[in-house]
């Protein structure tokens, strides 16, 4: 049995290009957030699958950059990751290829070599990296930010 398990539910009405969906989570911050063709290939108005594994991942690497960093005992003032999810044709159709993460960091008792091996860690060890290994590229970049 799992120890942890998290519920999100899609709704959808029409065909793909002139139909309509919404997806809510089981916490309630998303309660019908719309979602489209146009939202997802034309850059509409509303959220869209890469979106919402790109905010997923950005938090989930996030947390485990964050443990790592201070299971090391290192201070962390700030972190912010930003998740770019990139797709590309191919003949069976769209394929997630690449998710970006650019990080910054306030972290005290580290330096840029330190900082960039904890991004290193976290990015192999976050749970969301390990479920897109060998599917999906990850490239990261570190930037920290000197006090």
């Amino acid at each position: 049995m799992a120890e942890i398990a998290r519920k999100a539910s899609a709704h959808w009405e029409g065909d793909l290009r002139s139909g309509k969906g919404t997806v809510s989570t089981g916490s309630g911050v998303l309660d019908g957030a719309q979602y489209s063709f146009g939202t997802r290939f034309e850059n509409g108005k509303g959220t869209n699958p890469e979106e919402l594994l790109a905010a997923a991942h950005a938090g989930c690497f996030t947390m485990q950059l964050s443990a790592l960093l201070a299971n090391h005992g290192h201070t962390i003032e700030a972190l912010d990751t930003q998740a770019t999810c990139e797709m590309v044709k191919e003949a069976g159709g769209f394929k997630v290829s690449t998710m970006r993460l650019t990080v910054r960091g306030k972290i005290t008792g580290s330096d840029q070599a330190d900082f960039e091996a904890h991004v290193r860690d976290a990015a192999e060890k976050c749970p969301l990296s390990r479920v897109m290994a060998g599917n999906v590229e990850i490239v990261h970049e570190a930037i920290l930010d000197e006090s």
